[in-house]
C-alpha cells in the first residue's frame, strides 16, 4: 500500500489476471502442438530414436572399462588350491581394458539406418501435426463460424422485434389485423430460440478448441475471425509441386523405404566376418602389488628351481579375435529375406501413399474452388435477401404486404446469412486442408 503511493510504482488493475487472451490461427496451432498428447508421444519418439544415432556412432569407437575383481580359492597346501585354474589362493585383477572392432569402422550401415529411423519418425510426428492442425483448424473457423451465426441471430431478433413493434402500433390504429400481431410474437419467440441455440453452439466450439490449446479447460479467451480475408487458392500445378515436395505422409512414407533399404544392407553385414583388437593394463597375480618381494613356488618361473624372489606385476597383455560365420542354419539368411520383405512393403506403402496424394490433392483442390466461387454468390444472396426484408416492411407499411409476406423475408434472410457464414467456413477449411495437402500449413 505504501509503494503505491510512490510516484513508478503503480499497483496492477484488479482484473489483469482475468485479461481475456486473444488467439490467432498460427497461436492456436503451436499452442495445440505443445499439449496435444500425440504430438508429443511422436516428438518423444524421435528424440528416442536421435539418442540411437548417438549409441550407433559410439558403437564403431574403441570402449575402456576397468576391472577389479578379487578371486578367494580354498588352500589345500600347494600354491594354487583347490581350484587349480585360479592360479593361487589369492588372486588380484585390476586392470584397465581397451576393446575395438576393426572392421565396425568401415562399416557405417547402422549410422545411416539410424539416420534413416530419425528421420521417419520426424516425419511420423509432422503427420501427427498435421492431423491436429487439422482439428485445430477444423474447431478455429467453427468458432468463427457460430460467431456470426449468434451476430446473425441477433440481427434477426431486433428485426423481429421491430416487425411486432409496426404490427403493434397498425393494430392500434386499425390499420391490420390482431392475427399479424400473433405472427410476429411467433417470429420473435423463434428468433430468441435461434440466439439460444447458436449462443450455445459458439460456447461448444470453444469448449472443443480449449481442450486443445490449453493445459487446463478455459473458455475465455477470443480469436481473431479473418473470415473477411479471402485468399486466392493456389494454382493446381503449383499445389502438386509444393506436396509432392513438403507432404508429411509422402516424406514419412519415403523414410520408411530408405530405413528399410539400409536394414538389407544392415543385415547382410552378418555374413561378413568381424576383426577385434584387446588391450589388457593393470594386475592380475597373487598379491596387490606392481612387484611382488615375496619368493614364491609357482611353478610358471623359467628358472631350473622354479623359485621366483621378486616377480613384476603390473603390465598388458594384449589379444586379437576374427571371428568368421560358418553356419547357422540359415538364421542370417532368413534375417536377410526379412529385411527384403520389409523393403518390399514399405515400396508398395510409398506406391499407395504417392496415389492417394494425388486423390486427395484433386479432391481438395476441386472443393476449394467450388467453396471460393460460391462465396461472393454467398455475400450477394446474403445482402439481398436483407434488401428484399427491408422493401417488404415498407410494403407492409404501406399496406401492400401481408405479414406473412413479412416473416418469410425474415426467415430468408435469416438462412441466408447463415448460408454465407457457412461457405466462408467451408471455403476456409477446404483451403487449410489444401495447404495441409501440401506441406505448406
Amino acid at each position: 500500500m505504501l509503494l503505491s503511493l510512490v510516484p513508478g510504482f503503480a499497483q496492477p488493475p484488479e482484473d489483469a489476471a482475468l485479461e481475456t487472451p486473444t488467439i490467432n490461427l498460427h497461436d492456436a496451432m503451436q499452442r495445440a502442438r505443445k499439449y496435444g498428447a500425440q504430438v508429443q508421444s511422436a516428438d518423444i519418439a524421435a528424440q528416442l530414436l536421435k539418442e540411437d544415432l548417438k549409441q550407433a556412432k559410439a558403437a564403431r569407437l574403441p570402449t575402456a572399462n576397468g576391472l577389479n575383481q578379487f578371486i578367494y580359492t580354498e588352500g589345500n597346501g600347494t600354491p594354487s588350491g583347490v581350484f587349480v585354474a585360479n592360479d593361487g589362493v589369492h588372486v588380484y585383477n585390476e586392470q584397465l581394458l581397451g576393446h575395438e572392432d576393426l572392421f565396425a569402422l568401415m562399416r557405417t550401415g547402422p549410422i545411416h539406418l539410424a539416420e534413416a529411423a530419425e528421420a521417419a519418425a520426424r516425419a511420423k510426428a509432422d503427420v501427427a501435426a498435421r492431423g491436429l492442425n487439422a482439428t485445430v483448424i477444423q474447431d478455429y473457423y467453427t468458432i468463427a463460424n457460430t460467431g456470426r451465426r449468434v451476430d446473425n441471430a441477433r440481427e434477426s431478433l431486433k428485426e423481429a422485434q421491430q416487425f411486432l413493434d409496426i404490427t403493434q402500433k397498425q393494430e392500434k390504429g386499425g390499420e391490420v389485423a390482431h392475427a399479424d400481431v400473433i405472427k410476429a410474437q411467433i417470429q420473435v419467440q423463434q428468433r430468441d430460440r435461434d440466439l439460444s441455440d447458436a449462443a450455445l453452439a459458439f460456447k461448444k466450439a470453444k469448449i472443443a478448441l480449449a481442450i486443445l490449446i490449453f493445459p487446463s479447460l478455459q473458455i475465455n479467451y477470443d480469436i481473431v475471425d479473418d473470415f473477411s480475408q479471402i485468399p486466392v487458392p493456389p494454382a493446381l500445378p503449383e499445389a502438386a509441386t509444393q506436396a509432392n515436395t513438403n507432404n508429411p505422409d509422402l516424406l514419412a512414407a519415403q523414410a520408411n523405404l530408405t530405413q528399410a533399404r539400409l536394414g538389407v544392407s544392415v543385415a547382410r553385414y552378418a555374413y561378413l566376418p568381424t576383426f577385434a583388437l584387446d588391450v589388457a593394463y593393470g594386475i592380475d597375480a597373487n598379491q596387490f602389488a606392481a612387484v611382488s618381494t615375496t619368493a614364491q613356488d609357482t611353478g610358471r618361473s623359467t628358472l631350473p628351481n622354479y623359485e621366483v624372489k621378486n616377480r613384476q606385476n603390473l603390465g598388458y597383455s594384449a589379444w586379437a579375435t576374427l571371428n568368421i560365420p560358418l553356419w547357422d542354419w540359415g538364421t542370417i539368411r532368413s534375417k536377410v529375406r526379412q529385411a527384403a520383405l520389409k523393403q518390399r512393403q514399405a515400396e508398395l506403402d510409398l506406391g499407395v501413399t504417392q496415389r492417394q496424394l494425388q486423390g486427395d490433392l484433386a479432391s481438395a483442390y476441386e472443393e476449394a474452388q467450388t467453396a471460393f466461387s460460391q462465396v461472393s454468390s454467398l455475400r450477394d444472396s446474403s445482402d439481398l435477401s436483407a434488401q428484399s426484408l427491408r422493401l417488404t416492411v415498407l410494403r407492409y407499411q404501406a399496406g401492400e404486404a401481408t405479414a406473412l409476406e413479412v416473416t418469410d423475408a425474415q426467415s430468408t434472410v435469416a438462412l441466408a446469412r447463415n448460408a454465407y457464414a457457412d461457405g466462408l467456413l467451408r471455403y476456409r477449411v477446404a483451403l487449410a486442408n489444401l495447404q495441409i495437402l501440401t506441406g505448406t500449413f
